[in-house]
């Protein structure tokens, strides 16, 4: 993806290493600074959900497992500098997370873990952008909707297949069954991050990956670097298949609301990715909750209670992503941040202040 404006000094700090050659001298001081700097944020930060300039280094630094940084040489993403800061942003972020989600008594038979899992998804109550986008969004909102998406829908799919190869059994069926779907059943054009991207470009939107990430805020990045998070360390190996599993069970009764809302507002292309889902995922919630994170309690009963964080995070996140476009919205406002200025470390400051 294009290299996106920093937030703050560590992603200042981030980039300037990204441009350089590994290696180089001056490369290898940048990054030797990362883990400190990161830290540092950490520090600064009232909580690192909501805060732009770890949200947005993670993300790049999680970009480098993915389809890579224009400009950014690929050694990059085996840099231990560069995975030790990575390492920091993310227990940052683990932290949070487990502090304010509470842990759940685990069943322990497949039904039983499906059980529980379609009541948590039944007792949720956060603010729905999909009812929103049905009947009252206007055309710019529903606009700005799909670029807050698209930084998770534009490579729909990925963080979830980092699992695949750390399950074993039922779990891992169950997950490649889902998956297989997700990726078009090998036909490129019906890959779920081909249909959105073919409804930014209804829309006027540039579908390029990563292209919307300037203005999409922190709130949004941290559910993308969460998921990400899970995918990319196997000890969160139960977190990835609780997430998908309530991300698949939660998504075909939005997703019916929201083909309805860009149906009304005359944009057929992003409706019909939305009405692949209504059916999709109505099919895939009982494989996901019953045979990939039953099947997964089951056989590594450890991870059974990192299935169900995964499975709230996904519901805490969604509410966290909700309430702030909600909120812009509701004031007159766009969702979006401003389109980026030069960043510079003045402004860097100013924003620490």
């Amino acid at each position: 993806m294009r290299q996106p404006q920093p937030r703050g000094p560590l992603g200042e700090d981030l980039l300037a290493a990204l441009r350089e050659a590994p290696g180089a001298p001056a490369a290898e001081s940048r990054a030797a600074a990362l883990p400190d700097a990161a830290r540092a944020a950490v520090s600064r930060a009232d909580g690192v959900l909501a805060d732009d300039d770890v949200q947005l280094s993670l993300f790049l630094l999680h970009a480098l497992h993915y389809q890579g940084i224009d400009g950014v040489d690929d050694r990059w993403e085996s840099d231990p500098e560069l995975l030790r800061t990575r390492g920091i942003l993310s227990d940052a972020l683990e932290t949070q997370l487990r502090a304010e989600l509470p842990a759940d008594t685990v069943p322990g038979t497949p039904q039983s873990v499906a059980d529980a899992l379609f009541a948590m998804a039944a007792d949720d109550d956060g603010p729905s952008l999909a009812r929103h986008l049905s009947g009252r969004a206007d055309a710019v909102q529903a606009r700005e909707f799909l670029q807050l998406k698209s930084a998770y829908q534009l490579m729909e799919g990925d963080p979830h297949t980092w699992g695949i190869p750390r399950l074993a059994g039922r779990a891992k069926a169950g997950l490649i069954e889902i998956q297989i779907d997700e990726y078009g059943g090998g036909n490129a054009a019906r890959m779920h991050a081909a249909l959105f991207a073919a409804g930014m470009r209804e829309a006027g939107l540039d579908d390029a990956y990563g292209s919307a990430v300037d203005r999409v805020p922190a709130e949004w990045l941290a559910g993308v670097n969460t998921v990400s998070m899970f995918g990319l360390h196997r000890r969160l190996r139960g977190a990835v298949v609780g997430h998908l599993a309530m991300y698949e069970m939660t998504s075909s009764v939005p997703s019916k609301f929201l083909a309805r809302g860009f149906h009304r507002l005359g944009l057929p292309a992003a409706a019909a990715f939305y009405d692949e889902h209504v059916e999709a995922d109505a099919a895939h919630e009982q494989i996901a909750a019953r045979d990939m994170a039953g099947g997964l309690v089951v056989e590594d009963p450890a991870v059974a209670a990192d299935v169900f964080f995964g499975a709230r995070c996904v519901l805490h996140l969604d509410a966290l992503a909700a309430r702030q476009a909600l909120a812009r919205w509701e004031a007159g406002e766009s969702a979006l941040r401003p389109a980026p200025a030069e960043f510079s470390r003045s402004a860097a400051a100013e924003l620490v202040r």
